[in-house]
Order: structure tokens, then C-alpha cells, then sequence
């Protein structure tokens, strides 16, 4: 036998088969229609003349592997000149001062309150 909740009560009430697993009269959602068609035409996009050769996307990986692999002493993460340099330093700057701050927080919750 198969029970489900009853529409009022809140009950366990028996059911049938079908009912029990369709609870509160949902009813399982089976489309006979196949579904309208949204966008029959295909999008156009405009052409981007930039970085695109022939319809495609222009290829930098190989430029960029020139630049990189360049032997020039210079660390990967400054190769790209000034923006580079710019992140880099704005990180070691906020590196250094969470330190300092990390530690200031750490002396003022270890050393204990003066009391007046």
C-alpha cells in the first residue's frame, strides 16, 4: 500500500500508486509540443577589425612566448614593462603592511590593559 500527506491534515493517508508519487497533486510535466523555436536566424556579429585575421582571432601566444622567453635577465612577472612593475610593487607594498599591521594587532592583543 502507499501512503502520502493528506491536503489538509498533514496526515499520512493511504493512496495509490500514481497518487503517492505525485504529492500535494503535482503532476509529473511531460510536453507532447516540440518547443518554439527562439532565434531562427542566426546572429550576426559585427566584425571586430582588431586582432582578427580572416573572420578569426588573431593568434598572440606566439608573441607573447617571444617576450617571455626572451633571455634578459628579467624576472616572467615584469617583462611587461611599467603596469607590470606598477602591480608587482602595489602587491609588496600591501605585503609588507599587512605583515606590519598583523603584527601590531598580535602585540596589542597579547599585551595586557593598564588599569588606572
Amino acid at each position: 500500500m502507499y501512503y502520502k500527506f493528506g491536503g489538509f491534515t498533514q496526515r499520512l493517508v493511504g493512496a495509490g500508486g500514481p497518487a503517492a508519487y505525485s504529492p500535494q497533486g503535482f503532476k509529473p510535466v511531460v510536453s507532447v509540443e516540440s518547443p518554439a523555436v527562439i532565434f531562427d536566424t542566426p546572429v550576426k556579429v559585427a566584425p571586430d577589425s582588431q586582432n582578427k585575421v580572416g573572420g578569426l582571432v588573431k593568434n598572440k601566444v606566439p608573441e607573447l612566448q617571444k617576450l617571455f622567453q626572451r633571455p634578459d635577465d628579467i624576472p616572467v612577472h615584469l617583462k611587461r614593462s611599467v603596469p607590470d612593475r606598477l602591480l608587482y610593487r602595489t602587491t609588496m607594498a600591501l605585503t609588507i603592511g599587512g605583515a606590519i599591521y598583523c603584527l601590531i594587532a598580535l602585540y596589542m592583543a597579547t599585551s595586557p590593559k593598564r588599569e588606572k
